[in-house]
C-alpha cells in the first residue's frame, strides 16, 4: 500500500518527471524548497540582504573588539569559568522548558481553533494572541506579587511561557488555514486513522512553521532581561547586565555575550535541519478549500477548559493584578497628559522600528525560502545573530560605533530605531520566510519566462502573494518594539520616555501603583495589533 504522502502527491497513472512539481487536483502541496537549489539569488535580493546581514552583525564587531581587548587568554578564562558553565546550563534548561511548553500550547490551540468545532473559535483565536501584548516583566511582576514563592526557575518559566506561546500559535495557525485538505482526505481514504494522518501528513507540513516559532521563542528566552531579573533567576542576560553595571571593564560581559551568539548560531542551524529541505507550496488554482472541522464530542468541555485556563493565566490574571493596583494603590498620582504623550512616543518609535525591520527582513526571508546554499544559510544565520544578544549589549555596540564613526546619531532617535531592527530582525524574517514558502514558486517561474526582471517578479508576484504574512511579521515586530526595555533605557534621547521605561522606573522605585497606569497603557496599545493578528486568522 502506498503511503498517504505518495498517494496525494503523485497521480495514479503518471509519474512526474525529475525537476517538475507534481500537481494534484484541488491544489495539494508539493515540495518547493528544491526549485532553485544550486542557483545563486539575484543581485536585487543579495545586495539588500547583505546590507541587512552586515547591519545585524554590527554588534558582533563590538564584541570582538571588547572581548579581545585584554587578550584571548583573559577572555577564555571568563568563558571557561565554572560560573559560566552554570549559567549555560541554567539558560539552556530554561530555554528547553519554555520552548517545549510553547510548542504544546501553540500547536494544540491552533488545532482546536482552526480544525475543530470548538465553540467560539473566532473569539478564542483573538484571545490567545493577546499575550503578545503583555511584556515579560509585567507578567513576572503579576505572578510574583501574587505568589512570591514562584521566584526562581518556576516563575521565570511560567511568565516566559505565557507571553511567548503566540510566537508558535500564529505561524502554525496560518499554515493550517492555508493547507489544502486533499492529502489528508487521501490518507483517510487509504484507511489511515486521524492520529496517523496527523502524524504522517499534517505534522510534516506544520514542522517549518512550528520550528520557526520555536526558534523565536528560544531566542526570546535567551535574550530576556525583565522576567529573569524580577524572578531573581540568574541567566546570561542577568549576569551580563550585572557585569556591565558593576565594573568599567567590559571584557567579561562581552565574552559572555559571545557565548550567547554561539548558542544562537547553534539554534538556527538546528532549526534549519528540523525544517528540512522542502517547503510546501500550493500548486493548484490558489483558492484554499476549507477542511472539514473535526467534531470534539465529549472532548468539547475539556477543550474549552484548556483554552479558558490558558487565556485566564496569560491575559486575565496580569490585567486583574494591574486593576488591583489601579484601584487600591494610593501612590498612583499620575498625569493623564503625560501618559498620553508617553503612549504617543511609544507608538511612533515602535512603528518606525517595525518599518525598518520589515524592509531589512524582506530580502533575507525570500532568499531563505527560495534558495539553498552557503550564501542563503549565512545570510539567514547572520540575521538571527543579534536576537539572542541582550538589549544592553546591542545598545552599547551602537553607542560604540556612533561615538567613533557617526557621532551626530549619538543619543538620537534613529539610533534607537536601529537597535530595534538588530534585535527583532528574526521576527520579521521568520514571518516572511513562512509566507514565501506557501506562495507557489511556479508563478515566479512563469513571470520570469515572460521576460520579467527579478525586481519586477519580486514586486509584482512574490511580495503580493506573501503580503499577509509579511504584514503579520510587521505587526509582531511593532509589538515587541513597544515592549523592549534595556536598549530603550540606554539609547533613548535625553528627556524621552516610553511606556516601558516609565514602567520600569516606577517599579524599580517600588511604586507599583504608580507604575500600573503605564503597564495598563502598554498592554492596551500592544493589544491592538495582537487583536488584528487574531482576527486576520479567523
Amino acid at each position: 500500500m502506498r503511503s498517504p504522502e505518495t498517494a496525494a502527491r503523485t497521480p495514479p497513472t503518471t509519474r512526474p518527471a525529475r525537476g517538475h512539481h507534481p500537481a494534484v487536483a484541488g491544489g495539494a502541496f508539493a515540495p518547493a524548497g528544491r526549485l532553485r537549489a544550486g542557483h545563486r539569488p539575484p543581485w536585487v535580493l543579495l545586495l539588500p540582504a547583505g546590507v541587512a546581514a552586515i547591519f545585524a552583525l554590527l554588534p558582533l564587531g563590538y564584541l570582538a573588539v571588547r572581548s579581545l581587548e585584554r587578550g584571548p587568554g583573559y577572555a577564555w578564562d571568563v568563558v571557561a569559568d565554572e560560573r559560566t558553565v552554570v549559567l549555560l546550563a541554567r539558560s539552556l534548561g530554561l530555554t528547553v522548558v519554555v520552548v517545549t511548553a510553547c510548542l504544546v500550547l501553540g500547536v494544540s490551540l491552533a488545532w482546536l481553533t482552526v480544525r475543530t468545532d470548538l465553540p467560539g473559535a473566532r473569539a478564542w483565536s483573538v484571545l490567545v494572541t493577546l499575550p503578545l501584548a503583555v511584556p515579560s516583566y509585567v507578567a513576572a511582576f503579576a505572578w510574583l506579587s501574587a505568589a512570591p514563592e514562584l521566584a526562581g526557575f518556576t516563575g521565570a518559566s511560567l511568565a516566559l511561557t505565557l507571553v511567548s506561546f503566540p510566537y508558535v500559535y500564529l505561524p502554525v495557525t496560518a499554515v493550517l488555514r492555508g493547507m489544502d485538505p486533499a492529502q489528508e482526505e487521501v490518507s483517510r481514504s487509504l484507511g489511515f486513522g486521524p492520529v496517523r494522518t496527523f502524524a504522517r501528513v499534517t505534522l510534516p507540513q506544520l514542522r517549518p512553521a512550528a520550528a520557526g516559532g520555536g526558534l523565536l521563542v528560544a531566542l526570546y528566552v535567551l535574550s530576556d532581561f525583565g522576567a529573569v531579573s524580577l524572578m531573581r533567576y540568574d541567566t546570561f542576560t542577568r549576569a551580563i547586565h550585572t557585569s556591565y553595571r558593576a565594573s568599567f571593564d567590559r571584557t567579561p560581559a562581552a565574552a559572555l555575550s559571545v557565548v550567547l551568539v554561539v548558542m544562537t548560531v547553534a539554534l538556527v542551524t538546528a532549526e534549519v535541519r528540523t525544517r528540512g529541505r522542502a517547503g510546501h507550496a500550493r500548486t493548484g488554482t490558489g483558492t484554499a478549500r476549507p477542511s472539514a472541522r473535526a467534531h470534539l464530542g465529549r472532548l468539547r468541555t475539556p477543550a474549552l477548559s484548556w483554552c479558558g485556563a490558558i487565556t485566564a493565566a496569560a491575559v486575565a490574571f496580569p490585567l486583574g493584578t494591574l486593576g488591583y493596583w489601579l484601584a487600591v494603590g494610593n501612590s498612583a498620582t499620575w498625569d493623564p497628559g503625560t501618559l498620553l504623550d508617553t503612549a504617543g512616543t511609544t507608538f511612533g518609535v515602535a512603528a518606525a522600528g517595525a518599518v525598518l525591520t520589515t524592509a531589512l527582513a524582506l530580502p533575507v526571508g525570500v532568499i531563505a525560502a527560495r534558495y539553498r546554499g552557503h550564501a542563503a544559510r549565512l545570510l539567514e544565520q547572520a540575521a538571527f545573530a543579534g536576537h539572542a544578544l541582550p538589549g544592553i549589549t546591542v545598545a552599547l555596540s551602537l553607542v560604540f560605533f556612533s561615538v567613533r564613526y557617526a557621532y551626530p546619531l549619538y543619543q538620537q532617535l534613529p539610533l534607537l530605531v536601529c537597535a530595534y531592527a538588530v534585535l527583532f530582525l528574526p521576527v520579521a524574517v521568520a514571518a516572511t520566510r513562512a509566507a514565501v514558502l506557501q506562495a507557489p514558486p511556479v508563478l515566479e517561474d512563469v513571470a520570469r519566462s515572460l521576460g520579467r526582471s527579478p525586481l519586477r517578479v519580486l514586486r509584482e508576484v512574490t511580495v503580493p502573494l506573501a503580503a499577509p504574512g509579511v504584514l503579520a511579521g510587521a505587526a509582531l515586530t511593532f509589538v515587541v518594539c513597544m515592549k523592549e526595555l534595556p536598549a530603550t533605557l540606554l539609547l533613548r534621547p535625553t528627556g524621552m520616555d516610553t511606556l516601558a521605561t516609565r514602567l520600569w522606573t516606577e517599579t524599580g522605585a517600588g511604586s507599583f501603583a504608580a507604575a500600573a497606569p503605564y503597564a495598563a497603557a502598554l498592554i492596551l496599545l500592544a493589544a491592538v495589533p495582537s487583536y488584528l493578528l487574531g482576527r486576520h486568522r479567523t
